[in-house]
């Protein structure tokens, strides 16, 4: 009782504190859209569109924690965790829609530049600067207090990227202001544009993985049989699978034959043990035989 207590306090500490960046993050976004159309700044528009990846990424991180505390049903025994790998691979593809109609008009620009207001553009990015550095301050907090750091910890790294492309619009607008040279805002937009799409990038291919049950990137298969096969006792582990259910809860199923005179519970507690406190696998399912070469059926477990 005493561990879910704590653990609810946890969850809810960072749902506050996400909950603090969305909304800062959630109304900058919409003055650099507004900002961007009436300064005519394409580079403040991507920024904005840059900040869209933050979003998602705080959004999907508020829905996981939202999904994890509420409890399977007879009808989904797993619950409804995959519901923010979907949320993933609409929000990326998304985002590269927006790219791609960004870049297009980058293009335009470069060939037929246009004026821009570049003072009230470099006051925003200089407020974005603030806000962002804000929100990275707040989601490394969580990262350190929490127990659900990964996931929060990714928000970090697409809020330090935002930084990049605030200071990226304030220094082609400061480019524009002393030299009168317009490329420089598409150029940033540019830019801004590949961030987004090495921000998106990582979503999309994390939730196609996860969906094509692929191994996960943090457990490396080859050790994680050797550690099976060191348990004592254990003379073969074969049909061995490890898959994402989310991206950060994983599943595991295996056979693993034993020798004849072992203790198979105890076998079976050495196995828990290890995946759960080695590889951090908690679903799990192994299916414990007796060594081949003697005449016994196979005893599940």
């Amino acid at each position: 009782m005493r561990a879910a207590n704590d653990r609810n306090r946890i969850v809810a500490s960072e749902r506050r504190r996400l909950l603090a960046v969305l909304a800062v993050t959630t109304a900058y976004c919409a003055t650099e859209f507004i900002g961007g159309y009436f300064t005519n700044s394409l580079a403040l528009v991507s920024d904005a569109v840059h900040l869209l990846t933050d979003m998602a990424a705080l959004g999907l991180s508020l829905l996981a924690l939202w999904i994890s505390m509420r409890p399977a049903t007879p009808g989904k025994t797993y619950g409804y965790l995959r519901a923010e790998i979907l949320g993933a691979l609409l929000n990326g593809l998304f985002l590269w829609v927006l790219v791609v109609f960004i870049w297009i008009e980058a293009v335009r620009r470069l060939r037929t530049p246009e004026h821009i207001d570049a003072l009230p553009v470099m006051a925003i990015a200089a407020g974005g600067i603030v806000v962002n550095a804000f929100s990275a301050w707040m989601t490394h907090q969580a990262a350190e207090a929490g127990a659900r750091g990964m996931a929060v910890r990714a928000v970090f790294v697409h809020v330090l990227s935002d930084l990049l492309g605030s200071t990226g619009v304030l220094v082609g607008a400061a480019i524009i202001q002393f030299t009168g040279w317009w490329e420089a805002d598409p150029i940033v937009s540019i830019g801004i544009g590949c961030l987004v799409l090495y921000g998106s990038w990582g979503l999309v291919r994390e939730g196609v993985d996860i969906l094509m049950e692929s191994v996960p990137s943090a457990i490396d298969l080859d050790q994680l049989r050797s550690d099976l096969l060191a348990v004592d006792g254990t003379e073969e582990v074969h049909d061995l699978h490890v898959w994402c259910l989310t991206s950060r809860e994983f599943a595991l199923s295996a056979h693993a034959v034993v020798a004849a005179e072992v203790d198979q519970d105890r076998v079976l507690s050495d196995m828990y043990r290890l995946l759960e406190h080695k590889f951090k696998i908690r679903h799990m399912t192994v299916q414990l035989e007796r060594d081949s070469r003697r005449d016994h059926e196979p005893e599940h477990f």
